[in-house]
């Protein structure tokens, strides 16, 4: 790791010496050229290196960066769309953007007061007085407001269709082999869900319900495999970890596995052993698995896999290679999947 971070350092160091130092060379140190393929960066001591050699540990980074260029360009686009239909609609006449907003797209939301307790409960929040209702009720105003003009145009572009000729970034893909670790669906399913994940993270307890979905949703038409990543931070993780392949090897991974994101603060050991007890584990073999660091090879063996496919925080997900990061909203999910169960 020090390795590294002092390699990070170092290229950090040049990059900020090209960007930060107008003193003038003589001589050149790079020359600008066209490329003479697609995939070539440079020529170094006559060899021609690819994306591929340089690139590879950065390719997700890369996708992100095109995404959120194609994002902002989409969204830019989208408030043109918006605009042009509300000027060219005929109950415009005088009306700002905003009064027609208001008036005619946005006029039936209503917020109760069991919406604001509703979204008080689900983010945890304990008190509630008039100020935090009155901010909860503004923010879930602008949110339903957001869907009622999205829902809008919509409705106008099904009417009107428009070509779009921004090209989307592809995600990056990797190769992941399911090998023996834990997984629920067909087994020989189209398509594979791969998660890298953390017992103690509370983003992948999050990702746990979306894939709680997915598995209602698409049954057998999926394969989806658990694999461990334990981050060093998080100090029951790792046992934890240990633990959910004990109870793999009774059968009982995906009971185990809900019992420890629905419990993330007790990871300990004497709560994994009294968990794998109240779910109807055999006792004592469990225990001796998790006491002798049975697992441990394994589990070091997955950490590694995973930071090689370029996972680089929890939870983060493969379908079918292609990388998703975070407990993305489950339409990311099912759009690609539905895409990878449409493709002959």
């Amino acid at each position: 790791m020090k390795r590294f971070m002092s390699f990070s350092f170092l290229t950090i160091g040049l990059v900020c010496l090209y960007a930060c130092n107008n003193k003038v060379n003589s001589g050149p140190s790079f020359i600008f050229k066209k490329a003479p393929s697609k995939e070539a960066v440079a020529k170094i001591n006559g060899k021609v290196v690819t994306e591929g050699e340089i690139f590879e540990d950065i390719k997700s980074d890369i996708y992100e960066a095109k995404l959120k260029e194609y994002n902002l360009k989409m969204a830019k686009l989208k408030s043109h769309l918006l605009e042009s239909f509300i000027n060219n609609h005929p109950d415009k006449k005088d009306l700002t953007n905003d009064q027609f907003l208001d008036k005619f797209i946005a006029s039936k939301i209503v917020i109760s007061a069991s919406d604001i307790e509703a979204f008080a409960k689900e983010r945890k929040i304990p008190q509630l007085n008039e100020q935090l209702k009155g901010r909860i009720k503004n923010f879930l105003m602008e949110s339903k407001k957001r869907e009622a003009i999205e829902a809008w145009l919509d409705k106008k572009l099904q009417e009107n269709p428009v070509e779009v000729y921004l090209e989307k970034p592809q995600r990056p893909t990797y190769k992941i082999v399911a090998g023996d670790s834990p997984y629920f669906g067909g087994k020989n399913a189209k398509v594979e869900v791969v998660e890298f994940s953390d017992f103690q993270c509370p983003y992948c307890a999050n990702a746990s319900k979306i894939l709680d979905q997915l598995k209602e949703k698409y049954g057998n038409k999926i394969k989806i495999v658990f694999k461990n990543f334990p981050l060093p931070f998080h100090k029951d993780a790792h046992k934890a970890a240990e633990a959910g392949l004990c109870a793999n090897e009774q059968g009982k991974f995906w009971e185990m596995h809900d019992a420890m994101f629905a419990a993330q603060d007790k990871l300990a050991v004497p709560d994994l052993k009294a968990t794998a007890k109240r779910i109807g584990l055999d006792s004592a073999k469990f225990d001796t698995c998790l006491d002798s660091h049975k697992n441990h090879a394994k589990l070091t063996k997955t950490i590694e896999e995973g930071k090689a496919a370029g996972v680089k925080s929890t939870p983060t997900f493969y379908i079918n290679g292609q990388q998703i990061m975070g407990a993305q909203p489950i339409q990311v999910f099912t759009d690609l999947i539905d895409e990878e169960l449409a493709k002959k």
